[in-house]
């Protein structure tokens, strides 16, 4: 079993060192959501990317953001990997994929197994399957039915330092994120970072 994992929402050079030291497979930049604390420009996302170790990936997370705007991080190299967290749709998903070809990936609020057949006609590359939009809380998992879902998927949502394990040993997704629980006082804590990867890796 090899769950990669996703720590979301790095915006300080000292975010970036903690991610070199625990080797994440990907972290996430909230770019163009200004509600979010962690919300980082283009300008900040090259310095971080550039910073950021070269066998880790980064993926540019938005809400309904301009589709020229976003596909500008894929194109400047800011980001290997576009997250949708908003309502895109398949036209908006068309006209991102006519400006770049990195990966998609699109998140999904889950309340019933309808909301993930929807998003899995759309032409992405993975979803992600969450209680919200970065709400920190948990949905219910029994939801999830794996002989129906035809894409890779991140399993987002509730998970801590504690419970990652448990849950990625239950549902058996291609990948766990975290974001908020990887904090303290809304910073990213290194021995949390640390703590986080540990627990996946030694599955």
């Amino acid at each position: 079993m090899n769950v990669k994992i996703k720590l979301c929402g790095m915006f300080r050079d000292c975010d970036i060192d903690y991610v070199n030291e625990a080797k994440p497979d990907y972290i996430g930049f909230i770019v163009m959501f200004p509600k979010s604390h962690r919300n980082i420009n283009l300008e900040t996302a090259l310095r971080l990317k550039k910073r950021l170790s070269p066998d880790i990936k980064s993926v540019a997370v938005s809400v309904n953001a301009s589709v020229e705007a976003l596909a500008e991080f894929a194109l400047s190299g800011a980001a290997d990997i576009l997250q949708l967290h908003g309502n895109e749709d398949a036209d908006y998903i068309a006209r991102l994929k006519s400006l770049t070809d990195v990966p998609i990936i699109k998140a999904v609020k889950v309340t019933g197994f309808a909301d993930i057949e929807r998003a899995q006609s759309l032409d992405v590359d993975f979803l992600l399957l969450d209680s919200g939009t970065g709400s920190g809380r948990m949905f219910d998992h029994s939801l999830i039915d794996k002989k129906r879902i035809t894409k890779p998927f991140f399993l987002a949502g509730g998970l801590t330092p504690e419970n990652v394990r448990a849950a990625a040993l239950e549902i058996k997704p291609y990948a766990v994120d975290i974001s908020s629980s990887i904090e303290t006082d809304k910073i990213k804590d290194r021995e949390k970072i640390l703590a986080t990867v540990s627990a996946i890796r030694n599955i």
